[in-house]
């Protein structure tokens, strides 16, 4: 529900504005967006004890010289009890400032470390097919072949080493 809302808030955004000016204020809400990782900070936002213009301050607080525009989409947000939705905000707008610039970042998913090289020839491929810049970072992990996870494209594509025994035991047991 908080994304939805969130796309509201970001279309309402980008709308007439330059890229600086929405890539400034991504930059300075992800500022505000890593508070939300404080426990004592959610817990300020969800207080009903606390005045709402105060919230607005403290989160003022953290940026040096916030614009205008900020200012007013914080206390807007203050105002209709969505502060918490700065988070949501800040990963909408991060889709949003790729899709404009045509580039996307996607993760692989493998059981041993890929070499640069290795992963700059799936990054190429991958650019070429979708026509857009790509650039990948690696999750070493202990999925048993390789997947590559692109969100904002809504993109996965994986093989499985279980998944082709498990098909060619199937095909095996289909021919006899």
């Amino acid at each position: 529900m908080n994304d939805l809302i969130a796309k509201r808030y970001v279309k309402a955004l980008i709308q007439d504005r330059n890229s600086s000016s929405i890539e400034y204020i991504c930059e300075e809400l992800n500022v505000i967006s890593q508070a939300f990782h404080s426990e004592k900070f959610v817990s300020i936002i969800y207080s009903s004890e606390i005045k709402t213009t105060e919230k607005v301050n403290l989160i003022l607080s953290f940026l040096k010289k916030p614009k205008k525009e900020l200012e007013n989409l914080l206390k807007l947000l203050g105002t209709n009890k969505r502060l918490n939705l700065i988070p949501d905000l800040v990963k909408e707008l991060d889709a949003q400032i790729s899709n404009m610039n045509n580039s996307h970042l996607g993760t692989v998913y493998t059981n041993t470390k890929l070499t640069k090289k290795h992963l700059s020839s799936i990054e190429k491929q991958f650019s070429e097919k979708f026509e857009v810049n790509l650039s990948f970072s690696q999750n070493v992990c202990d999925y048993d072949g390789i997947k590559v996870d692109i969100d904002s494209l809504g993109i996965e594509i994986s093989f499985s080493k279980d998944r082709l025994k498990t098909q060619m035991i199937d095909h095996i047991l289909k021919a006899v």
